[in-house]
């Protein structure tokens, strides 16, 4: 990294190249070479480098996300940023746990993706079509706790790897009948025609952060905070900022059986949340409308609802 610090005149640090950590998947380096290109357009004095960081999630393909902890796909470029091996970090808001450690700061997030899930099936059918005893692959609790809630008759089975080797289990013999993965995603990659139907965020409600991205930077570097703030979308902040404080409120991690969604439609905030057991027998569902402007206040008030009525109890399986 080449750089001037701030000197005693206080004049601002320059910096000329600014390292950008990545995971190593097909999504995670379109998503990133995506930011890279916003970022040279925005800064057209500065060169970006692309590191690829291989983290926990990506080295275990075995253990369901779940068991893995939170943060497994954070922690590794979260170490890299903290030896100066990387500047930046770019990853899916949805990976991040709901607070960050004092030594981060998340310097942007750029305008939010589609954030539905979405439903792929086999034969074309939909989550309510396909037939009783279909088996139903997501590696995510929250994706299979909402299809048992939704669709009890349904088979849920484990899934990991990245979005093309999902995918690819529907092109062979014994493999599932259908696959719930990001919209997002599918669409970034170029993979939307796959798309069955779009999950509605009000009934299959979406993963905390869902479709945005997060750049992450040390908290004391201030000219890569600023580099990296020009991407940052006030609506998409907003949204995310309610769903993060709604999530650190009832203390559940990103592979907990729990969501929220937020949607800004002018001054107003539209808010769903949903928590349940891992089984999905046991729910809880509410939605409010409040002001955009108190978008984190929203957030913490309907995660004092949720834990009232029991949530952390929810989602740990010790519901009674």
């Amino acid at each position: 990294m080449t750089s001037t610090d701030n000197n005693k005149t206080g004049t601002p640090a320059v910096k000329s190249h600014v390292k950008v950590g990545t995971r190593g998947s097909d999504l995670a380096l379109t998503q990133t070479g995506h930011v890279v290109d916003a970022l040279k357009e925005a800064n057209p004095d500065v060169e970006f480098e692309i590191v690829v960081i291989k983290t926990t999630g990506d080295i275990d393909q075995r253990q369901n996300l779940a068991e893995l902890g939170v943060g497994v796909f954070v922690r590794e470029l979260e170490a890299a940023l903290l030896d100066n091996r990387v500047d930046l970090a770019v990853h899916s808001l949805k990976d991040m746990p709901s607070s960050l450690p004092p030594e981060f700061a998340l310097a942007a997030v750029p305008y939010r993706e589609d954030p539905r899930d979405a439903f792929i099936s086999r034969n074309g059918e939909t989550l309510e079509q396909i037939p009783a005893g279909s088996r139903i692959a997501t590696g995510s609790a929250r994706r299979q706790a909402l299809v048992k809630n939704i669709r009890p008759d349904l088979v849920v089975e484990p899934l990991r790897g990245n979005v093309p080797t999902r995918l690819g289990k529907l092109d062979v013999a014994g493999g599932p009948d259908a696959v719930i993965l990001a919209t997002a995603g599918l669409k970034r990659l170029g993979l939307q025609d796959r798309i069955t139907q779009h999950l509605s965020c009000s009934n299959f409600v979406s993963a905390v952060g869902q479709g945005a991205l997060a750049l992450e930077t040390r908290a004391n570097d201030e000219t890569t905070v600023a580099i990296a703030a020009k991407l940052n979308h006030d609506g998409t902040l907003l949204e995310v900022t309610a769903e993060r404080a709604f999530l650190d409120e009832i203390s559940g991690g990103c592979s907990a059986s729990v969501s929220a969604h937020a949607k800004i439609r002018g001054e107003r905030l539209e808010f769903s949340a949903f928590a349940s057991t891992p089984d999905g027998t046991q729910v809880i569902r509410e939605s409010l409308i409040d002001e955009a402007s108190k978008a984190e206040e929203v957030g913490k008030k309907m995660g004092q609802l949720f834990v009232e009525r029991g949530a952390r109890q929810l989602v740990a399986g010790d519901a009674n």
